[in-house]
């Protein structure tokens, strides 16, 4: 086998890998040493700025194959024949630590999917819980915040995280599926994704669909309790990770089967619950899931940094058949995952082969800016409309319209027969056994009980106790019997 060479940079071979040049065997080194000084400036250059949110991450390669046929409710071309495959790549992420956090904690988990389609990209961003603390993008920094680490104390605190959640009823919600049994899953493989958002699909003849996504895991749920995850962050910190890197190397592929809730847009306006708020789900008995296809993970990154911490989603990348709805928090989030990407990765981020389409290279007339790689043909224009044979567009939207009316201004949304912060949380606390209503209760307490401030404390019970008389009354009761200890 021929040996490789160690070059520099530039591709000159590296005569001593060892040694710095100095002035004598004893003396000070030489600023000519060009491949030491080059081999230091790129280590000190090597981190760019981790995520704000979801920044611990692991991610495979995988395709997603259509089941069923579902080209009566979407003409997005990818899903437009069973058996047809497509390529996608999958980030998970835990959402509030760092990029050295531990995998096994309680916290929601994202679930970021890329289909390479014929159409381009689509990127389809979630987590794994179908509902989310906030329904505006206006309060998404201030939550975040919230859960971070303090900027005096460096580290999460239960002042914080339970003081916000005091002040935003419409988390009950997904706090009563953060402190349930799926709070911690036992690997990414054992948990379901979601879109969580609402989305709009719309078929040949212009029908629009209201939509959400659901990815039931194949392997079954299992997740850890408290005790469970601590001892598993003791052995491995990256446990899920761990798990889902050899699940892939000994060949037990991942898979999860897509399943989709659909509302035919005309029925929006006037179904109980605000269809387009994040906080909320749809009950299936009213809108009943419907299996499209499955998603299989068979191939692990080659390279960590490059194709997991440098993938980058949008849920603006749509493709034909496929669009947003009016949900506020997706709205915001049109602009926030892209805006960030460039500011983590540089405006030609979408050139990286991780986040590149695959049937073809974009083309359009963005040009030049850091690390740019994509010119076009030499007599390219980069301007339009032009005379000359540059791309043109379509004329034909991706997705149907959606309606606007009224003024301008900063409104709340339209109140809808069952909309309040309160009623599925309740729902979703009776529909647990006795024996997950105690691990509940018990793992509110533990975090309730560490605040420091009555207030804060009262505001948070007032919310349990209008989701259900009966989750009140335990969360307080095991709050104070917690603080008087």
């Amino acid at each position: 086998m021929t040996q490789r060479v160690l070059t520099t940079e530039s591709g000159a071979p590296v005569a001593d890998n060892q040694n710095s040049a100095t002035a004598g065997a004893g003396g000070p080194i030489l600023l000519q040493d060009g491949h030491l000084l080059e081999k230091l400036a790129r280590f000190n250059r090597e981190r760019i700025p981790e995520r704000v949110v979801h920044a611990r991450g692991s991610g495979a390669y995988g395709y997603f194959e259509v089941t069923d046929d579902v080209t009566a409710y979407t003409r997005a071309d990818f899903l437009s024949e069973v058996g047809r495959r497509t390529e996608t790549f999958l980030r998970f992420s835990t959402v509030a630590d760092s990029l050295g956090g531990a995998d096994a904690v309680r916290d929601p988990r994202g679930f970021a999917l890329k289909f390479y389609t014929n159409d381009g990209n689509y990127d389809l961003v979630g987590n794994n819980t179908p509902v989310f603390f906030i329904k505006d993008p206006i309060k998404f920094p201030d939550f975040i915040h919230s859960q971070k680490r303090d900027p005096f104390t460096g580290r999460q605190e239960p002042d914080n995280v339970w003081d916000f959640w005091a002040h935003s009823p419409e988390a009950t919600h997904q706090i009563t599926w953060l402190m349930g049994d799926r709070g911690i899953p036992a690997s990414y493989r054992h948990m379901n994704g979601y879109g969580s958002h609402t989305y709009q699909w719309t078929n040949a003849a212009g029908d629009a669909y209201f939509v959400k996504y659901h990815f039931k895991t194949n392997q079954g749920v299992r997740s850890l309790s408290a005790d469970q995850a601590a001892e598993l962050v003791g052995k491995d910190g990256s446990s899920h990770q761990t798990d889902l890197l050899q699940a892939i190397e000994r060949g037990m592929n991942p898979s999860w089967t897509l399943y989709v809730q659909l509302m035919p847009a005309a029925e929006a306006a006037d179904y109980r619950f605000n269809p387009f708020d994040v906080t909320k789900v749809w009950p299936h008995t009213d809108y009943p899931l419907q299996r499209v296809g499955r998603l299989v993970l068979d191939r692990n990154p080659d390279n960590v940094f490059a194709e997991v911490e440098q993938a980058a989603f949008s849920p603006n990348n749509f493709v034909p058949g496929i669009g947003p709805s009016p949900d506020k928090m997706l709205q915001g989030r049109l602009f926030a995952y892209a805006d960030a990407q460039r500011y983590r990765l540089g405006i030609n981020h979408t050139q990286l082969p991780v986040n590149a389409p695959r049937a073809a290279a974009a083309d359009n007339y963005g040009r030049d800016g850091l690390h740019a790689t994509q010119y076009g043909s030499r007599h390219d224009k980069n301007y339009e409309p032009n005379s000359y044979a540059g791309p043109a567009q379509t004329d034909t939207a991706l997705s149907a319209p959606l309606p606007v009316q009224g003024w301008t201004g900063t409104h709340e949304a339209p109140a809808h027969t069952k909309d309040d912060d309160f009623f599925q949380a309740g729902e979703l606390y009776r529909l647990m056994s006795a024996d997950e209503k105690d691990r509940l209760i018990a793992n509110i307490a533990g975090g309730l009980s560490q605040v420091t401030r009555d207030d804060v404390i009262e505001k948070n019970l007032a919310h349990f106790h209008a989701a259900d008389a009966d989750y009140g009354k335990r969360v307080e009761e095991a709050v104070r019997a917690l603080r008087e200890d």
